[in-house]
């Protein structure tokens, strides 16, 4: 570390207001301006939404790094490999959300299974008459397969238990500590599953794991639920089984592209969509804060990472 105010650049736009909150300790510089462009070789530190893929020519102009804060949980936009490589340190948050995005994965699975958004467009539009009675499918007996089950996975089984489902999950590596059956693979999952959510943490190497095939064995009146990131799932394989009736539902709170193109699912049946606010909550923002401060400040004091990804 160098001097006594650390220089730190802050990646994207909508973690402006983190200037404010670091500005009292550090130096601060927005990377997405000028002024913070013509620092990058003095910068010891990047605060980065750890989505957001970093352009490794910007990084090897960060001469000084030796923090890479991720604000957010995930860090799959961070290239590990040469960070290790150049002993750049990695943080993150943690499970700062893993409740939230499990409470948002339900509400999906609700408001497509119990039809909500369809009801609430019938009352609005004058089209729920006395005569007409709208029938949707009950959670209790229902079969839901996890796809990871780390923090998030965990957090959603056990609602879904309370819920009297019926939990499955499938995952890399045996977890033996676990009361749910793991399936052998991720068709068997979808085929032994009524609901597929996929939890998992998103990587190369299982980019577009839900492919067709999955997707054949989820089947017509499967629901497939997305609260990972859009890159685990071959997004024109699902609008594609969608049209085709091959597959009974999606919801989705991840895309491929975000923001996703409102056209690319203007006439898609059977989905619901939100736009990747799973883990955004005041409390889960207010945990992240918290985190990347507790990371920040161990860094400048020469101690141990709070919440080290290397």
């Amino acid at each position: 570390m160098t001097g006594n105010r650390p220089l730190i650049l802050i990646a994207q736009p909508h973690l402006a207001p983190l200037k404010d909150v670091l500005s009292s300790r550090y130096d601060v510089m927005p990377l997405w301006e000028e002024s913070g462009k013509a620092r990058l070789a003095e910068a010891e530190i990047l605060v980065t939404a750890g989505e957001f893929r970093l352009d490794p020519a910007m990084l090897e102009r960060m001469e000084k790094l030796r923090l890479i804060a991720c604000f957010t949980v995930g860090y799959d936009g961070v290239d590990l490999d040469w960070a290790r490589a150049r002993g750049v340190a990695v943080t993150h948050a943690g499970d700062a959300n893993a409740e939230d995005v499990a409470d948002h994965a339900l509400g999906l699975i609700l408001a497509h299974r119990r039809q909500i958004l369809l009801g609430d467009r019938q009352v609005r539009s004058g089209e729920w008459t006395a005569g007409s009675k709208m029938l949707s499918r009950s959670m209790a007996g229902a079969r839901i397969g996890i796809v990871g089950m780390g923090s998030i996975g965990i957090a959603l089984a056990q609602r879904a238990e309370l819920m009297r489902m019926r939990v499955g999950w499938w995952g890399p590596r045996e977890k033996p500590g676990l009361g749910w059956a793991r399936a052998d693979s991720l068709e068997a999952l979808a085929r032994d599953s009524d609901v597929m959510v996929v939890a998992a943490k998103a990587t190369e190497e299982n980019r577009g794991m839900i492919d067709a095939s999955v997707m054949d064995a989820l089947g017509s009146r499967g629901l497939l639920v997305n609260v990972a990131r859009g890159q685990l799932v071959d997004e024109d394989a699902l609008i594609a089984a969608l049209r085709e009736g091959k597959l009974g539902g999606a919801a989705l709170d991840v895309f491929e592209s975000e923001p996703t193109p409102a056209v690319r699912w203007a006439d898609v049946p059977n989905v619901v969509l939100t736009p990747h606010t799973g883990g955004a909550t005041y409390e889960a923002v207010g945990r992240m804060r918290d985190m990347l401060l507790a990371n920040l400040e161990a860094y400048s004091a020469g101690e141990a990472l709070v919440s080290p990804v290397i």
